[in-house]
């Protein structure tokens, strides 16, 4: 019972419902979640069943992935201040038994996403096969490191849409949305990562010499005002307003009212990231900073209620 924890422990499953929160968006912005006309609406369960499934399955095959990056980054790890501590930097569990759980879950994850739809089953092994590149290459390419990160959570949103029946078309407004997002996120991260380890950054993760807190400030800047303009633009598309069906009211686009949740979300990210030394892991501070969770909170209910408001 103790290897099953630790081994649970390395999959990192704080880390689940941040990252792969995202098979969630379809589900909500294709209108899913419900089924039926306006005053006769209920729940679809089998459309949340079958995104749940998904979601589990990428959970799966992302711990698996992590599993995979600690077993490869096992001597860099032991040198870093946090991740020394990790189950196999620590080496409370095997590499070897760890190997052997990995492998299980992952052909348990891949037979149990075929049966959702293939189309799935196809997009999680294009996600695995990139994780794996990453791994291998990827991460050790200055700036594509970042953007294979940002594709991950592109085929996640993806994933969560063909696990649908049928698949519904996904905004390209919101592909861009989250693919800038996620690249926020990660260069970011990359800062934090800089600022943390300073003159050992190499030893931990040698891409980190490609960077520098200056040049990182920079690409973050361009991207957080590409993230905010594109979703404001989203926001104001009229074929949007009318695929989810949110009100207009006098002209006014309604999803409008989710931008100040995302402004705010944002720049309290930054606040954590310059000020308070946070950035490090998404997930972490999304569940360690009340203000930043209940701005999330907040535009996920007001998205919803938005949704769910008779025209």
């Amino acid at each position: 019972m103790k290897t099953i924890i630790l081994f649970i422990r390395a999959m990192r499953p704080q880390q689940f419902l941040m990252k792969n929160g995202f098979v969630f968006a379809a589900l909500i912005f294709a209108k899913r979640f419900v089924e039926g006309a306006d005053g006769a609406r209920t729940i679809a369960w089998d459309s949340i069943l079958d995104v749940f499934l998904a979601y589990i399955a990428f959970c799966a095959v992302s711990g698996v992935i992590y599993i995979f990056n600690d077993l490869r980054d096992y001597a860099a790890d032991r040198n870093h201040p946090t991740k020394k501590d990790r189950p196999i930097a620590s080496g409370k569990l095997g590499r070897l038994i760890a190997l052997v759980l990995a492998l299980v879950v992952a052909a348990v994850a891949f037979a149990g996403s075929y049966l959702i739809t293939p189309v799935f089953a196809a997009v999680l092994l294009i996600y695995f096969l990139l994780n794996l590149a990453y791994s291998a290459v990827l991460k050790h390419v200055v700036l594509v490191d970042v953007i294979t990160i940002a594709t991950g959570f592109l085929l996640r949103v993806i994933g969560g849409a063909v696990a649908l029946t049928p698949v519904p078309v996904i905004s390209p407004w919101l592909i861009i949305c989250t693919f800038l997002l996620a690249l926020f996120l990660g260069f970011s991260k990359r800062r934090r990562e800089l600022v943390l380890l300073g003159n050992g950054a190499q030893d931990h993760r040698k891409i980190l010499t490609e960077y520098s807190p200056y040049f990182l400030d920079q690409v973050i800047g361009i991207v957080t005002a590409a993230t905010l303009i594109s979703y404001i633009l989203y926001t104001r598309d009229a074929e949007v307003a009318k695929d989810l069906g949110t009100p207009v009211w006098h002209g006014f686009q309604s999803l409008l009212l989710t931008v100040p949740f995302v402004l705010y979300g944002i720049f309290r990210y930054l606040y954590l990231v310059h000020l308070k030394e946070g950035g490090g892991s998404p997930a972490r501070v999304l569940l360690t900073d009340p203000p930043l969770l209940i701005a999330v909170i907040g535009w996920v209910v007001t998205i919803i209620v938005l949704i769910l408001i008779p025209n």
